[in-house]
């Protein structure tokens, strides 16, 4: 009796076993299984992700069409949306009379008259995508140019480029203008007087006195005024401890010529050597110059173009106007057009240009020529404007000569299916025959 009682107590807890079992192993497969999906998620949510900012960038901010020209836009995007003029930006009602365009297929445009409109755009037609700028501009032809140009720019005031010590008459160690001038200022004015030049300037601050000195400055975009005080050294000068510079000079290339003798060159602003701050513009000169030797690029190690530059004012062949991020710009004298052999082509806007065969002009051997390169990559939203463009250099004479982009070349102007589509700009350091371009609609922004 008692045997058969423990017994079934006995059945009952081997059960039980078994079934404490099995529920961990349904357990760890769930989790394993969750794992598995939370993998999977991830992995469609890094796609999604991808391919998200992959046709972000194929579709740019802003678009330029040529006024009364149909022009087709094919970016290849499942995206849609509507186009309305920009004026009616506020007003709901208006978007009534909007126009809906499709770009998973190609759309033809034309705008008859120069305007600027709006495009809100969605991926899929669900999913909101961006909103881009149309902008409607004169079509326009320019020269390509190519050949070298040297260039001289003064600053507006002067710029410091480093902030340091000195010792003073008693020996110690001190730095005057430390918290209160920093490397990248301009300094446009002392005690009402106009910085003409670093020579004035030292000047200035030798006949101080020691007394304190109120300097007007522009720091980045902000004009502010500061107070320092001169301290002397061992020998009795009077000084603030800081480096400056008033002008720049080299050589670059040319990009176009306008029919109005204005210009565009090197695709990016001229920028100091030490702080990298692109260089506020007093005044500036383009002057001839002769290319007198090559070193060429390799890689780890970009080569450069020697020029010849003779600082005079029968050598003077433009002026230059502004210096921007996207170039340098101004107007030239007539004798620019007869050094440049080739005639007036149309531009080519960025959704016009492709990745495959292209050509720069640069004048590596004296005269401006073609040689060829091939267009690796678009970057139509490419944060940096002087890097749109991604090039190889294909050509074998110009990689015998150069090995590649050297520097001298930025600005050299990029070709492809008989437009100027822009400039060269820089050089892959560690990849001598390939570098960046900057768009020619960017340059045309000035």
């Amino acid at each position: 009796m008692f045997f058969f009682l423990v017994c079934p107590s006995a059945h009952v807890d081997n059960c039980g076993e078994r079934n404490m079992k099995m529920t961990d192993h349904d357990f760890k497969i769930k989790r394993y299984r969750s794992f598995l999906y939370i993998i999977l998620a991830c992995g469609l949510i890094a796609l999604l992700t991808t391919a998200y900012i992959d046709y972000w960038r194929k579709v740019p901010s802003t678009i330029k069409i040529r006024a009364g020209v149909e022009q087709e836009l094919d970016f290849h995007v499942p995206v849609s949306g509507e186009i309305y003029q920009d004026e009616a930006v506020e007003s709901i009602s208006a978007k009534v009379e909007s126009l809906h365009v499709d770009f998973s297929k190609g759309v033809t445009v034309k705008a008859g008259q120069m305007e600027h409109y709006k495009m809100d755009l969605k991926l899929f037609g669900i999913f909101p995508y961006k909103s881009v700028d149309i902008q409607v501009i004169q079509d326009k032809t320019l020269i390509p140019s190519g050949i070298p140009i040297g260039i001289y720019v003064k600053t507006n005031g002067v710029l410091v480029v480093g902030i340091g010590e000195f010792e003073n008459e008693r020996g110690e160690t001190i730095s005057p203008a430390k918290y209160i001038l920093q490397t990248g200022d301009y300094i446009l004015d002392v005690n009402g007087e106009k910085v003409e030049n670093k020579k004035q300037f030292v000047q200035m601050i030798a006949d101080s006195g020691g007394e304190e000195m109120i300097m007007t400055l522009q720091r980045g975009e902000e004009i502010t005024e500061v107070r320092i005080k001169p301290e002397g050294n061992p020998s009795g000068d009077w000084k603030l401890g800081i480096w400056i510079r008033d002008n720049a000079q080299g050589i670059g290339t040319l990009t176009y010529v306008d029919v109005d003798d204005t210009f565009g060159a090197l695709g990016h602003g001229i920028n100091d050597v030490d702080t990298a701050t692109l260089m506020q513009l007093d005044e500036g000169t383009l002057y001839k110059t002769e290319i007198i030797g090559i070193t060429r690029g390799q890689d780890g190690s970009p080569g450069e173009l020697t020029g010849y530059i003779e600082y005079e004012n029968e050598n003077v062949i433009g002026e230059i106007t502004e210096n921007t991020a996207e170039g340098i710009f101004g107007v030239c004298k007539d004798e620019i057009v007869t050094q440049t052999p080739f005639s007036p082509i149309p531009i080519g806007l960025k959704q016009e240009v492709v990745t495959g065969p292209a050509q720069i002009i640069c004048s590596v051997t004296g005269e401006p020529k073609y040689y060829d390169i091939e267009i690796m990559e678009l970057h139509m939203e490419e944060g940096n404007v002087n890097r749109g463009l991604v090039i190889k250099i294909t050509d074998a004479e110009l990689l015998s000569l150069t090995g590649g982009i050297i520097q001298g070349m930025s600005g050299s102007p990029i070709i492809q299916n008989g437009k100027l589509i822009g400039a060269v700009t820089h050089v892959l350091v560690q990849d001598s025959a390939s570098g960046y371009g900057i768009f020619i609609e960017n340059m045309l922004v000035q």
